[in-house]
């Protein structure tokens, strides 16, 4: 018995049938199904929306496990034939496709077509899809951080809980259909009925991309099996080399890995022989990133505190042309144990076309490489075979136009017949043209290349922007990227071709982590790609590994920016206070008194001021009238008296006169 876990580089997996049929999903979004004895293609599916809704993950529908819906018959019910259970039973080969949108599809590779579509459990990426063994629902899980449990019937959510407070990555069942397990970073153990966790284990330091028990009974047989308690299961994590093996125990105390299985890269497929007995070891078979198959073996039988080597490494290589007589490496894809444990299913070479080939296993010798010639096996046979060519008379003044040199005037001579080629041969004593007759023969106005200036063209900037990023030529690449020029940029990005847009933003990424200076022209660049190309961006599904150096370049600027901003605020205030305070010091005293000084008297002022001015003279002239008046009444007096006789008399007199 043979169970595959969650792959990580090509999205593929084999059928649980003896392995009949292996599924994989390509770049270009299609979704190819191969039957493994004859490495022919026996279904290939188009999604809809391949280009937006990548594959991120397959499984495919455990034996038996999944009816067909809509065959609900009441009333008693004859034995089956032969022959309709084995009809019944190629009609339950039912493929779970997970997509990056968070839909799911279930292809049905009997009828080759779409069955049905599960939409509404999540809003994220499906990072896997499990199928319970005996009944027909369907697991998966998301990085919206959420479990969903599907009723493959009715397509509509059965049930949906949290799973992890980041991403969940990776999905099993336990082999009673009772427990799942389900990884983020951390393991946990859920119970199916509660939806409550059952363990906690402690996981990796990296997201987990593959789960699997390893055994389907305890190895201690004395004491009473609960379903879980005892068992064995695997896990991997990507960017790790230990693949990890964990122990469900009746105390929860103990949450560490038992033991651990060290392979030379990350690990992209697993592929196991599940242990039924105490004395049966495990038979693990990892294969790599670096393209590499390790083989394990192995008896679970409690703590072990070293890593464990592989017993077998195997490695495929191509024999080497006469040319080239160096061997290429080929890289595995996939592997899986056959029925019988003594032989393995080797998928390599490429995702669009891949061979399959069987194996028996050697475990004998440490390192084993095949070598296979992959292009004998992968050349093209036509089925229908040409019986005619007709050649075409082509007369000796027809021109023929093909693509040439900018200012090549010359035309194009047609090919000559045999005899003239026999004619046109050197003799041994002849002399041939020299490389100047040939040039001239040729033809070519350089003038008519050369720009003014001696600039390239934009043209050319393309040209030679393709030649930097092949060849890695920092010169060439300085002269095409330093360019300030919108219209240069843009002209040059539309023309350059679609494969060297990924090296273009490779490179553009470099650059931006070194001076400021040329940050600022890459960011233009970046504009203009990003501008031009999204179209084809946006159809390659590892897109988002591609341009991570990028997004994280970016958001480590974009979070500085709102703390530099502020700082600039504050330093800002700090300067023109400072000069502030510097041009008040350099301002010398004034004289603070006024050398003019200018009234602006009202009438009502000036009317007052006459009155006053008035009575003041009136008064004067007041008092002079009463003193001329005095002085003039006594006048008058005396007068009087001189006239009367009377004189001023003594006062002897004037009382002898009394």
């Amino acid at each position: 018995m043979a169970a595959a876990a969650a792959p990580v580089g090509a999205v593929c997996s084999f059928s649980p049938r003896e392995c009949r049929f292996f599924a994989i999903s390509s770049s270009d979004g299609r979704l190819r199904v191969w039957e493994t004895a004859s490495s022919r293609l026996q279904h290939e599916y188009v999604p809809s929306a391949h280009l937006s809704a990548a594959c991120t993950c397959l499984a495919w529908a455990p034996p038996g496990g999944r009816q067909p819906p809509n065959k609900v018959q009441d009333g008693p019910q004859r034995k089956k034939r032969k022959s309709e259970a084995a009809e019944v039973d190629r009609q339950l080969d039912i493929l779970a496709v997970g997509t990056a949108v968070g839909s799911i599809l279930l292809y049905s590779t009997v009828k080759g077509e779409l069955q049905s579509k599960l939409d509404g459990g999540h809003d994220s990426r499906v990072n896997c899809v499990r199928w319970h063994q005996d009944t027909c629902c369907l697991y998966s899980c998301s990085e919206d951080k959420h479990i969903v449990e599907w009723n493959t019937q009715t397509c509509k959510v059965k049930c949906k809980w949290k799973g992890d407070n980041s991403s969940v990555t990776s999905l099993c069942i336990s082999p009673d259909g009772k427990m799942l397990l389900s990884a983020g970073r951390t393991i946990k153990l859920w119970d199916l009925e509660t939806k409550e966790v059952y363990r906690h284990f402690t996981g990796h330091a990296t997201s987990v991309s593959s789960l699997t028990f390893t055994t389907v009974k305890p190895m201690n047989e004395n004491k009473p099996f609960d379903g879980i308690t005892g068992l064995y299961f695997l896990s991997g994590a990507i960017h790790d080399r230990l693949l990890s093996v964990w122990q469900v125990r009746s105390d929860r105390k103990e949450k560490n890995a038992v033991m651990s299985f060290t392979v030379t890269d990350e690990p992209i497929f697993i592929d196991l022989t599940v242990s039924e007995v105490k004395e049966e070891p495990v038979k693990l078979a990892v294969v790599c990133r670096d393209g590499q198959l390790h083989l394990f073996e192995h008896i679970l039988n409690g703590y072990c505190k070293k890593p464990l080597t592989s017993n077998c490494t195997i490695q495929i290589a191509t024999p080497g042309n006469d040319g080239d007589s160096t061997p290429k490496p080929v890289p595995i894809l996939a592997a899986a144990f056959c029925s019988d444990k003594q032989s393995l299913l080797l998928v390599y070479g490429n995702s669009l076309q891949p061979i399959i080939e069987k194996v028996s296993l050697n475990t004998m010798e440490s390192h084993i490489c095949l070598i296979r010639d992959i292009q004998k096996v992968l050349s093209l046979k036509t089925d229908v075979a040409l019986t005619k060519v007709k050649t075409p008379v082509v007369n000796s003044d027809t021109k023929v136009l093909v693509p040439g040199i900018p200012g090549h005037s010359t035309t194009v001579k047609t090919p000559a017949s045999g005899k003239e080629k026999k004619k046109n041969k050197r003799k041994p004593g002849e002399t041939g043209e020299s490389i100047e007759e040939r040039l001239e023969a040729l033809d070519i106005d350089v003038s008519k290349v050369k720009t003014p200036g001696g600039l390239p063209q934009t043209d050319s900037f393309a040209v030679l922007l393709v030649q930097g990023l092949e060849s890695n030529d920092a010169e060439i690449l300085n002269r095409v990227l330093n360019t300030r020029k919108d219209n240069v940029i843009k002209n040059t990005v539309s023309r350059m071709p679609i494969h060297a847009v990924i090296p273009l933003l490779h490179e553009l990424t470099k650059r931006l982590q070194g001076n400021p200076y040329s940050a600022s022209l890459m960011v233009r660049w970046l504009k203009s790609v990003f501008t031009i190309h999204a179209s084809y961006l946006s159809t390659l599904p590892d897109l988002i590994p591609q341009l991570g150096m990028l997004y994280q370049l970016m958001e480590s600027r974009v979070k500085t920016l709102q703390k530099l901003s502020r700082l600039h605020g504050r330093l800002f205030i700090l300067v023109t206070q400072v000069a502030a305070s510097e041009a008040v010091q350099d301002v010398t005293e004034m004289n603070q008194a006024a050398k003019l000084v200018y009234e602006d008297e009202s009438s009502e002022e000036e009317g007052s001021d006459d009155e006053m001015i008035a009575d003041k003279e009136s008064d004067e002239n007041w008092d002079e009238d009463e003193e001329k008046e005095e002085q003039s009444d006594e006048q008058d007096m005396t007068v009087e008296k001189e006239i009367n006789g009377d004189s001023d008399l003594e006062p002897e007199n004037e009382s002898e006169e009394e």
